[in-house]
């Protein structure tokens, strides 16, 4: 793709949702608020195809002429995520089953079994006839695959005798995937392939990893053939995305990322005091994120999927959720989100939608536009956004976030955590049966909310993106890895594959220091616990070691130490490691009367590089502490528990700044550094922000 010279800014826009037309009003009040680009079509197919091989294509043609008309980009949206209720009666074979063998009813979405012949014609079929009925028009500039892919783990019957055909290609016989699972155990020992048992009834962490990377395979499968297939008709200069839903249960994001030409994510966020600092209000079992810093998280997480520059496709319109969830956000939060996701490299941020529903599912899910279709505040306040962005065109575009450490990201130890889970919340009076599919991103959060709140900056990598997973081959030398990150984290990390250990201990010899979590390089490719004294393969870098571990039932205050001091209120939680000394230094000691025998972090110098391990799961106090060790040098803003920043290179090799105050009371703000406020020429070296407001600084020369 060529280097964008502004940033997309607009809405998802479906005017066949609309009960009365108003393309006339919709697209003079779009170009007023300064807004380029709509996503359209990809929840329609019925619409599309009311009835097998009777095709009604040209209503989205006035919608296309329009957003031309009136200078706005249009990407369209492949509509294979909701099937027409037409094919589900001729083909009921096509049905999503789940876990209990129960059939997916028509009448949400996502009720069918992407990887079903049936199913694949037909939405190779639509596909086809869209692309080619408007893969010319001049607005179009790019596609969207399905939506969301990976919602669901598929146990329908063409699934599982698919995932049968997949081990018996990769394992080539039983006996070896009797080893290799250790089958032996309870008598799960097969004589043929057929005597595979059904995922539904597994309790073998073995099958559960294989299973899990066999369904993401069919999300990478589902994305390959749309591909392929839009590549074969569209212009060259089309991309090609998809919005992908962080975290989906069939999903490694960073293999789908490679179907892509550019990685859109949907990033959905509480409003109101859950974006305070400090202390956000955390709503309970909601399935969007809470804090600035999560925000942040997924921004960076985002950006991971291709270390490339990325889409916002969805966020908050207006208040997210159902009829009883209505949190909209307070003025300027907006303009936060906003500039929040795009410098942490966003070059789109489009609102879900453009106009509030007045029937369906998401009637409630709040938009730009209300249900009496007049602007109102939400409108305005984008409007203005909108001017603004348009007013800085390329400079903040093509941004390089900057980062004061990596931190590992691996799609396959959240599998592996799902299922045998360090701790979770949802106990159950049978220990086998213990699930809890957020705990993997539950302890990565803690250690990336330290870093958050003491002002330093993350870049997420993937161990997909350092090693080939499977083969082991080095995707990033570990020597320039380091140089360009010295401060490496693995914090969960508990598929490790021998590839990765190799990397690891590589990037420790050449210099880096490398930081190790609770859980990390504990069990191998097959999520079989390894045999070596943990760390794995790391005991001579790492200067001590661990054979127990524990549960810890109550938060443990923490002692810090001369080498490293820690905050006031620092903490161990959920978690400790029963680390033995054999020559690192003690930097941390918790306060119990059993565990205080136990260093809780340790430092290690081995040759070039250090090794520290961190045997807990830190509260956001003891985090912070752990990064004032690792950073001791000057944060940019300091002082000030309601602001923070962020920074990053744009095209031209500029750095920007943004600060962001996450709250009511105003505050100045001195910069280390003067600067220029962004679409003006003043220099400034000190800033005042408002409530709930974000000031953009271009770095003088």
């Amino acid at each position: 793709m060529s280097k964008q010279k502004h940033i997309l800014f607009g809405a998802a826009y479906y005017n066949e949702y609309q009960p009365t037309p108003r393309l006339d009003e919709d697209f003079k009040m779009l170009r007023e608020a300064h807004m380029n680009v709509i996503r359209v079509g990809e929840g329609s197919w019925s619409h599309w195809e009311p009835e097998d091989g009777e095709f009604k294509l040209d209503w989205l043609q006035p919608v296309l002429d329009k957003a031309q008309d009136n200078g706005i980009d249009v990407i369209i949206g492949m509509p294979t995520f909701s099937i027409p209720q037409w094919l589900v009666r001729k083909y009921p074979e096509v049905a999503l089953h789940d876990q209990d063998g129960n059939a997916h009813n028509f009448g949400s979405r996502e009720e069918h079994s992407l990887s079903h012949p049936v199913f694949q014609f037909y939405a190779r079929r639509i596909i086809k006839k869209i692309v080619e009925r408007y893969a010319n028009h001049p607005a179009v500039i790019g596609w969207q695959l399905h939506n969301e892919p990976g919602l669901f783990i598929n146990y329908s019957h063409d699934a599982f005798e698919g995932f049968k055909d997949y081990l018996r290609h990769k394992y080539q016989t039983v006996e070896k995937l009797n080893k290799e699972w250790g089958l032996v155990y309870w008598s799960h020992e097969l004589s043929t392939w057929d005597d595979l048992w059904k995922p539904e009834g597994n309790a073998q962490p073995q099958y559960d990893i294989d299973w899990r990377r066999y369904q993401a395979s069919l999300t990478d499968n589902l994305l390959h053939w749309q591909r392929q297939l839009i590549k074969s008709i569209a212009p060259s200069n089309q991309f090609i995305t998809v919005n992908l839903a962080l975290g989906r249960d069939a999903l490694n994001e960073e293999l789908s990322g490679k179907q892509l030409d550019v990685a859109s994510t949907d990033l959905y966020f509480h409003m109101q005091n859950g974006m305070r600092l400090p202390n956000p209000e955390v709503p309970g079992n909601s399935w969007f994120t809470t804090g600035p810093s999560q925000l942040a998280l997924q921004a960076d997480r985002s950006y991971a999927v291709k270390q490339q520059p990325y889409y916002v496709a969805e966020t908050d319109g207006g208040p997210i959720g159902g009829a009883g969830d209505n949190y909209p956000g307070f003025h300027g939060q907006w303009r936060q989100s906003a500039w929040q996701f795009i410098s942490r490299g966003a070059e789109m941020i489009e609102y879900w939608q453009w106009q509030q529903l007045h029937f369906g599912t998401e009637t409630y899910w709040g938009s730009v536009i209300p249900h009496d279709r007049k602007p109102g505040r939400v409108y305005h306040e984008l409007a203005d956004l909108g001017a603004e962005l348009e007013s800085a065109g390329s400079t903040v575009t093509d941004l390089k976030p900057d980062s004061d450490i990596a931190i590992l990201y691996s799609v396959e130890s959240r599998w592996g955590l799902s299922f045998e889970p360090y701790t979770s919340e949802n106990a159950t009076s049978d220990p086998h049966k213990t699930r809890n599919p957020e705990a993997f991103d539950h302890m990565l959060s803690a250690f990336y909310d330290g870093a958050f709140v003491s002002g330093r900056q993350v870049n997420l990598v993937h161990d997909s993106q350092l090693v080939n997973l499977e083969d082991g081959t080095q995707l990033q030398d570990p020597a320039k890895f380091a140089t360009k990150n010295p401060i490496l984290l693995a914090a969960g990390v508990y598929i490790s594959s021998d590839g990765l250990l190799d990397w690891l201990h590589q990037y420790v010899a050449a210099g880096g220091h490398l930081i190790l979590g609770p859980r990390s390089t504990y069990a191998d490719s097959f999520a079989r616990a390894r045999m070596e004294t943990k760390p794995s393969k790391l005991v001579d870098e790492a200067g001590a070691s661990y054979q127990e571990f524990s549960n810890l039932q109550n938060t443990v205050p923490v002692v810090g130490t001369k080498e490293m001091p820690v905050r006031q209120g620092s903490a161990a939680t959920e978690w400790i490691d029963c680390l033995e000394k054999q020559g690192a230094q003690t930097l941390a000691t918790s306060d119990d009367p059993h565990f205080k025998q136990f260093p809780l972090i340790t430092n290690n110098q081995s040759g070039k590089g250090q090794v520290t391990i961190v045997g807990t799961v830190p509260n956001k106090e003891l985090a912070a502490s752990i990064y004032d060790y690792l950073l001791p040098e000057e944060k940019w803003v300091t002082n000030h528990e309601t602001v923070t920043h962020s920074s990053a290179v744009n095209g031209a090799g500029e750095r920007l700044h943004f600060l962001f105050n996450w709250n009511w009371q105003p505050v100045s703000v001195d910069l280390p550094v003067a600067c220029t406020l962004l679409n003006t020429t003043k220099s400034v070296n000190k800033v005042d922000l408002g409530a709930w407001d974000v000031v953009v600084l271009k770095e003088d020369k």
